[in-house]
């Protein structure tokens, strides 16, 4: 016999002024807040070809000092038409006192990055501190990330990469614009 279960008192939020009120420690992240859609390019040296892709990526929070990450893309053809599921990760985003960022992200692929960075303005960037692949993971051996946001309200992430051999290379760029909830 089971209990009712009551609806999640502690709901995340991803809209500034809904939910609870975020942790003081994510002002310098607040901008992020919300549910972001884009278009992207992406190559790497050791694939055949350049690629385009959209991306999700949704910042939230529940009140206390780190933000949720999730995002997803999936492949486009040149018309802009879907292909197939692409990349996928999730995670969490702390802010340190001093404006420093501790980055945690998982992948359904085997691989797990630590990163930290820092904050600047409306600019966030993070490098890996450390890599954990599971025995069946693509081999990436450090991973670097520029999340910008322009006064235009476009949220730009350059991604760069190391991995299968290949040294730090940019592997991805992303333009995203904040959807309404």
């Amino acid at each position: 016999m089971f209990e009712p279960v009551r609806e999640n008192p502690y709901p995340d939020s991803h809209v500034p002024g809904e939910g609870p009120d975020p942790h003081p420690l994510l002002g310098p992240v607040l901008p992020l807040l919300g549910r972001w859609h884009g278009r992207g390019r992406g190559q790497y040296p050791t694939l055949p070809q350049d690629f385009r892709y959209e991306q999700e990526i949704t910042f939230s929070h529940d009140g206390r000092p780190f933000l949720r990450y999730e995002a997803r893309a999936w492949l486009v053809d040149a018309a802009g038409d879907p292909v197939r599921p692409a990349g996928r990760e999730s995670g969490w985003w702390r802010v340190t006192p001093d404006a420093g960022l501790e980055v945690v992200l998982a992948h359904p692929t085997g691989i797990v990055e630590t990163y930290v960075g820092r904050v600047s303005g409306t600019a966030f960037e993070i490098e890996t501190g450390t890599v954990g692949l599971t025995p069946l993971a693509k081999e990436v051996t450090g991973t670097r990330r520029r999340y910008t946001l322009d006064d235009a309200g476009e949220l730009t992430v350059v991604h760069d990469m190391a991995a299968v051999g290949e040294p730090l290379t940019h592997h991805l760029t992303t333009h995203l614009r904040k959807r309404a909830s």
